[in-house]
């Protein structure tokens, strides 16, 4: 199935969780319409999308620093990463 790019499943499933994430937020943006804009840590005031888009952005960064100065395995900056996302939808 995913020859055709010669993707992984890690990466396949990368894709299908961000994809999923925004269907998920535009739901919720059908229902609530105004995406519950507040002012978080950072200064900034951010919708839900934003929110995601700073966890996105910011987890890319966690696992190219870890890759480039520590290497392999990935288990510890995937739960930076998780960390960082809770971090981002509660406080940011």
């Amino acid at each position: 199935m995913l020859s055709w790019m010669a993707w992984t499943w890690p990466t396949a499933l990368v894709f299908i969780g961000i994809f999923s994430a925004i269907g998920v937020l535009t739901f919720l943006e059908i229902r609530q319409p105004g995406g519950d804009e507040r002012k978080g840590v950072l200064g900034l005031t951010t919708t839900r999308g934003d929110r995601l888009f700073i966890a996105l952005l910011g987890t890319s960064y966690i696992f190219l620093a870890w890759l480039g100065l520590v290497g392999q395995p990935v288990w510890w900056p995937l739960f930076i990463s998780i960390g960082w996302g809770v971090f981002c939808f509660w406080k940011v």
